[in-house]
């Protein structure tokens, strides 16, 4: 377990190796902050180089910005607290790497060589270290060889103290089954589902009585939500493009305009390998005519995944002329050259052939009628927005508008919840939730390509609303308040005969099941009389439903949400009354437990838990151990940190 403890925490530890070299190839280069600035501190008697701090900040930066999609400044990255991140960084590196030195730990020559010739940027196409490749990616970070193997070097120490910190945490064994026999426990469970079809009666029809008392119980049922009242007028593309003509001449422009959608050449599956010379490739291809080896062996060998050759569907003009030349004379999947290419010979494996598609405008006349209606419309829209701004600010109201225009007129009693109509739009409802009374109505754009205008006319509070208004609501409310308490007291029933004795099996089913139950009671005939079967035989038919090896995530159809969490908080043998809602009709079921399993120790799904939280513990104890440690460096060694240095990189930025 240490061992791959270890593993695991090198890896962590060890990723910052590979920083400065993803820094050079994105192209940042040396930058000047003056003479005397060459360091923003120390931890004892390591420095940290401003400008290891320049392209470690400007990494942080275009991390944030490929996650945001923005552009950071350096205001907006002080605003976030990307400097000061990367400061605490670099000063623990810089605590762990002094305590390294102190400790007299460095790494030589061919550890430092090591891991140079394996970083991916500094190799070839070949997937050999490449020494060009290394000193330009050197030079773009600005950067002498002599400077990265140093840091490099340094890097290596202080993962070696770390790793000694951090490595051979033990996590104890009961931690990992404590939790995942929590989470793995399984249950068996029976239930009988009670419907409103499962009920003995019909549920009567209410009195006006009972519906104004049901009412006036639960107000808060038929009580609309404070709402804005806002008049609106609207005007959308669809009402445009009733209007609009048909250009036949103009659909069949877009039918030409749109020839590559329409004409597809014939396209081909492809693979390239590349290689060095052309003798290796020419014996590669003669070891594959052989049977000699295979493509997925040739592609594992040059230290690649099928990945890197995957050229996907290319047509003719994708390939230069001797791959294409190759490529397309074969008439079935296969393996063609090797050919010159750009990047040197390479052999193509072709995997399936695409046919090229011919689309005739009749096909597509309807899609590109419905495109020219929309276009039109929105363009002719986006024409009429000034005309109705200055109509609006010449003093013309909505109902102006209405008439003049051609605009929809209409009134919606506005809440965050309403979505119908223009209510979803989110533009209307910004325009909306903004509003207010006196407010100068102007003309905004809705995301379909319409506009439309507003008015706040008043505000309402939360409004009880009239018993006849909501009275067929009211009814329908009742109606599902009686089958669910009908629902339920049948549930309450059957759990009253459970807890007799009798078991799930004879609640369900014909009255052969309740006679089969019977005959095998000594006192069934004695206590119930000889008319119980046929009383029985009268109940409607239920169903008992089972299934076994159910987990706390798991979920079963048909049934309340909360089954599954009712049946984990019973023993054995127990039983629950459980309602809710399905398929929104009201349920009841009567739920037993018939079996509860611990964690299956074959299972390699367990197996795999116990491992993935062990690893997860032993992470984060080690995360916090070498926060502690650093901590406890910069402590004994003392920081200094010079603002002056610092503002002198953070002026060196846009």
């Amino acid at each position: 377990m240490a061992g791959g403890a270890k593993g695991k925490t090198s890896k962590l530890l060890g990723g910052g190796l590979l920083l400065l070299l993803v820094i050079g190839l994105a192209g940042f280069g040396a930058t000047n902050f003056g003479g005397s600035v060459t360091a923003i501190g120390r931890v004892g008697d390591t420095e940290v180089s401003a400008r290891r701090y320049s392209r470690e900040l400007q990494a942080e930066m275009r991390a944030f910005s490929a996650q945001t999609g923005q552009n950071l400044t350096m205001a907006q990255a002080q605003q976030f607290g990307l400097p000061q991140q990367v400061i605490q960084r670099l000063f623990d590196q810089a605590a762990a790497e002094n305590e390294a030195r102190e400790a007299g730990i460095s790494a030589g020559d061919a550890a430092v060589r090591d891991q140079i010739v394996t970083i991916p940027g500094f190799q070839g196409v070949d997937g050999q270290f490449d020494p060009e490749a290394y000193r330009f990616a050197l030079e773009s970070a600005g950067l002498t060889a002599r400077e990265f193997e140093e840091q490099l070097r340094g890097e290596i120490a202080r993962t070696l103290v770390q790793s000694a910190v951090a490595s051979g945490i033990a996590v104890p064994a009961a931690y990992p089954d404590t939790l995942v026999g929590y989470l793995g426990e399984r249950r068996d469970l029976a239930w009988i589902a009670l419907t409103p079809d499962t009920l003995e009666q019909e549920i009567d029809e209410p009195t006006e009585d009972e519906l104004r008392a049901y009412y006036d119980a639960n107000p808060d049922d038929f009580t609309l939500p404070p709402a804005k009242l806002i008049t609106y007028a609207w005007l959308s593309p669809e009402m445009v493009m009733e209007r609009t003509e048909v250009d036949e001449a103009a659909l069949r422009d877009m039918y030409e305009a749109r020839e590559s959608e329409y004409s597809v050449p014939e396209k081909r599956l492809v693979e390239r390998l590349v290689f060095a010379t052309m003798e290796e490739a020419e014996a590669a291809r003669a070891a594959l005519d052989a049977g000699e080896t295979d493509f997925e062996t040739l592609v594992e060998e040059r230290g690649l995944d099928l990945s890197d050759t995957d050229m996907g569907d290319v047509a003719r003009s994708d390939l230069g002329s001797n791959a294409a030349e190759a490529v397309f004379a074969l008439e079935e999947p296969g393996i063609a050259g090797p050919v010159s290419t750009d990047l040197g010979p390479a052999i193509f494996r072709m995997n399936a052939i695409l046919e090229a598609q011919e689309t005739p405008f009749e096909d597509v006349r309807d899609q590109l009628e419905a495109d020219y209606l929309s276009d039109a419309a929105r363009r002719d829209i986006a024409a009429r927005i000034d005309e109705i701004d200055d109509r609006l600010a010449g003093g013309a109201t909505l109902e102006d508008l209405a008439q003049e225009t051609g605009m929809e007129l209409g009134t919606v009693r506005w809440t965050p919840e309403a979505n119908e109509g223009i209510a979803g739009f989110e533009e209307f409802v910004e325009a909306a939730a903004a509003a207010e009374e006196g407010d100068y109505p102007e003309v905004l754009q809705l995301s379909d390509g319409g506009i439309f205008a507003l008015r706040l006319d008043a505000e309402e509070g939360a409004t009880l609303q009239e018993f006849e208004t909501v009275e067929d609501q009211v009814r329908e409310a009742w109606r599902e308040a009686q089958l669910a308490e009908a629902l339920r007291e049948r549930a309450e029933a059957l759990q009253a005969q459970l807890a007799e004795g009798r078991r799930i099996d004879a609640l369900a089913g014909s009255a052969e099941a309740a006679l089969a139950e019977a005959a095998t009671s000594e006192d069934a005939s004695s206590e119930e009389g000889e008319d119980a079967p046929a009383a029985r035989a009268a109940t409607p038919a239920l169903e008992v439903t089972r299934a076994g090896d159910i987990r706390r995530d798991g979920g079963i159809e048909g049934v309340p949400g909360t089954l599954i969490p009712q049946a984990f908080a019973l023993a054995e043998g127990e039983s629950a009354v459980v309602e809710g809602q399905v398929d929104g009709a009201p349920m009841a079921a009567l739920l037993v437990v018939e079996a509860i399993k611990a964690p299956d120790p074959a299972d390699p799904d367990i197996s795999q838990a116990k491992a993935d939280v062990a690893a997860q513990a032993q992470q984060g104890i080690a995360a916090d151990l070498l926060s502690a440690y650093t901590q406890a460096l910069r402590q004994e060694y003392g920081v200094e940190v010079r603002q002056s240095a610092v503002n002198a990189v953070h002026a060196a930025f846009p």
